[in-house]
């Protein structure tokens, strides 16, 4: 990298990133298209099938989001039958989010992302494994910083 006090687009770290970003939810969206998700909604999934019955707050922490950012694609998944959301009986303030039995069945079929990833990066899967190894470090390193 430059050590001069202006750094062009393509030496900093931060519009990589956000480039990367952009690439990938294009590589996404035709496959999500035909599973009738959103890459954000195919996010709520992903944090639900990871740990299902999490609170939409719970959902908002795993994916760094607001609750007020997470209510609204919850309710759309619900409309779609993905998931069902019930009050906590405890805390009726609380949300909890469930898969149905057909949220459940949709993690099969995104199984086409990882590949489609793949395929168009050129990359070996060891290569996208470490470098998302690193990324999630860095990601880490300055969320920790932020405490």
């Amino acid at each position: 990298m430059t050590t001069d006090a202006l750094y062009p687009l393509d030496s900093q770290l931060c519009f990589s990133v956000y480039g990367l970003s952009i690439a990938i939810n294009r590589t996404y969206k035709p496959l999500l298209d035909k599973l009738g998700l959103t890459y954000p909604q195919y996010l709520v999934m992903s944090a639900l099938w990871e740990d299902d019955g999490l609170t939409v707050s719970g959902i908002g922490v795993r994916l760094s989001l607001e609750s007020s950012t997470i209510t609204p694609l919850v309710k759309r998944l619900e409309v779609m039958g993905l998931v069902l959301r019930r009050r906590g009986t405890q805390d009726e303030r609380q949300v909890f989010v469930d898969l149905t039995a057909t949220g459940r069945a949709v993690r099969e079929k995104t199984g086409c992302l990882a590949k489609a990833l793949a395929v168009h990066s050129g990359m070996e899967p060891s290569e996208l494994e470490n470098l998302n190894n690193q990324v999630c470090k860095l990601r880490d390193a300055l969320s920790e910083a932020l405490l």
